[in-house]
């Protein structure tokens, strides 16, 4: 389903614009044939072939105009495209075909019943015919592959057309022969063919109008395609991370699908993870409705292996804030949170308070186990330093390194390096762990030495410390 991609947009209008146009040509000369021969034999059958023709003329017109305005590209004011032009061109040749069938029955009911008409079956007649129906079934063939190649339903409700009209000529002429066969071998109710064929005729028509007729229809009211949405459920339902699907909304303008899907993701998940499933999820329902045009709306929502942090970070995450080194305490029984969150370093400190006050409440609401929190306010920068110099101090890195050795589980320290920036020291160095210490017990050692350096050199101002495993400075 869809407009398969690697066909560029005007190479697909002139391609169904060309076949429309061949069909247009040709219904024409079909049915002055089929009116001439029609009218000079009195066949009804001839004659309801002419008025189907003829309908069969202004639908094919309808058609090359409906897929040259169908194709144009979304506007301001047709945002969703023209694509719907192609379903309300089916729709109205529907509607011409049924009026040619209530014309014929008419016609074969007074022939059968009420009038008598002499039917002179000519060789013309049979030329014409026959002729007709080697055109219904090239155009045929020729509208039903471009059809299948750009999914255009206009299209394809005249390949259906010229389809059935190869078989309901092939029924006119079979009436024909059975009237010479009357008149050869005097049997008078095979002069009753002719109008029966035309009723014949005329029953192939209201089978193809009925199902054209529940297609356009379906498309016109935005009807779902039969089964879609259910595949399209069931394949967004194996995309990793989705919790939930709620709404699935399809609808389908000419050859373009257009699905809505609201799905359900993790409320922890961050924006950049959050866009990742959305592209998994159009991925999905492309594999369904290929080309489709897909909007996806992301709700959050709480998973049921959410721990009491995760808990506390959506809540956080809720207000666009980050909270971290969050530490829980269960003291006889009631539940005291300590955490830490940073501010724009250019909020008073009213402002701040507010923010991690309404944050505060939130959060017992929402994890009512909650006794108590102790949030730590802390500045985030808001501009970027400006360094005064780089300083090699030999002596204080070496009392960095012998510091580091009171600790087995560091393997070495490296990197180090001392920076001044607006007058305050910074040092900063690479330590190297165990491949399998825990990060738990890594964080402990850091903070422990971290302590013992500021201790040992008070004139830093801060010290930060990479952890880095053994492998890696093995390289």
């Amino acid at each position: 389903m869809g407009t398969p991609a690697l066909y560029s947009p005007g190479a697909m209008r002139a391609e169904k614009r060309a076949v429309a146009g061949n069909s247009v040509a040709a219904a024409l000369l079909i049915t002055l044939a089929k009116i001439v021969v029609g009218v000079t034999t009195g066949s009804l059958g001839i004659l309801s072939e002419a008025a189907h023709s003829a309908l069969d003329l202004i639908a094919a017109t309808l058609t090359f105009f409906s897929v040259g305005v169908s194709d144009k590209p979304a506007d301001a004011d047709h945002q969703y495209g023209h694509g719907k032009v192609e379903n309300f061109s089916a729709f109205v040749e529907t509607g011409l075909l049924l009026i040619t069938c209530c014309w014929v029955v008419y016609e074969a009911i007074l022939r059968l019943f009420f009038r008598r008409v002499e039917v002179d079956p000519t060789i013309w007649a049979f030329i014409v015919m026959l002729v007709s129906m080697v055109v219904d079934y090239w155009r045929s063939r020729s509208l039903g592959r471009i059809a299948a190649k750009y999914d255009s339903q206009a299209l394809e409700a005249d390949a259906l057309h010229f389809s059935t009209d190869v078989w309901s000529a092939g029924v006119v002429v079979l009436g024909l022969v059975m009237i010479l066969l009357g008149r050869t071998y005097h049997v008078d109710w095979l002069g009753k063919a002719d109008p029966i064929a035309a009723l014949f005729v005329a029953g192939v028509i209201i089978s193809v109008s009925w199902r054209l007729a529940r297609r356009t229809i379906d498309a016109l009211l935005d009807a779902a395609p039969a089964g879609v949405r259910a595949q399209i459920i069931a394949a967004v339902s194996n995309v990793e991370g989705v919790l939930e699907i709620g709404r699935v909304r399809i609808r389908r303008a000419g050859n373009r699908y257009f699905a809505d899907l609201t799905v359900g993701f993790a409320r922890t998940v961050t924006f950049q993870r959050s866009q990742q499933l959305v592209s998994a999820v159009t991925a999905a329902v492309h594999r369904i409705l290929p080309d489709a045009d897909v909007t996806v709306q992301p709700l959050p929502r709480p998973q049921h292996s959410e721990n009491i942090f995760d808990r506390i970070r959506a809540v956080a995450t809720h207000h666009n804030l980050n909270v971290h080194d969050i530490s829980v305490q269960d003291l006889r029984g009631r539940l005291h949170v300590e955490q830490h969150i940073e501010l724009d370093e250019r909020l008073s400190l009213k402002s701040a308070h507010d923010q991690v006050t309404e944050l505060e409440a939130d959060m017992r609401r929402d994890v009512p186990e909650i006794d108590d929190i102790l949030t730590h306010i802390e500045s985030e920068p808001a501009t970027i330093e400006t360094g005064d110099e780089l300083r090699h101090d030999a002596n204080l890195e070496q009392r960095l390194k012998s510091l580091a050795e009171h600790f087995p589980e560091i393997v070495d320290m490296h990197e180090v390096q001392i920076k001044r920036v607006r007058g305050r020291l910074y040092a900063s160095c690479h330590c190297t762990f165990s491949d399998g210490l825990s990060l738990a017990r890594v964080h402990d050692i850091q903070t422990e030495l971290e302590i013992r350096i500021k201790q040992a050199a008070p004139e830093l101002f801060r010290v930060l410390i990479h952890p880095e495993p053994s492998t890696d400075n093995r390289r």
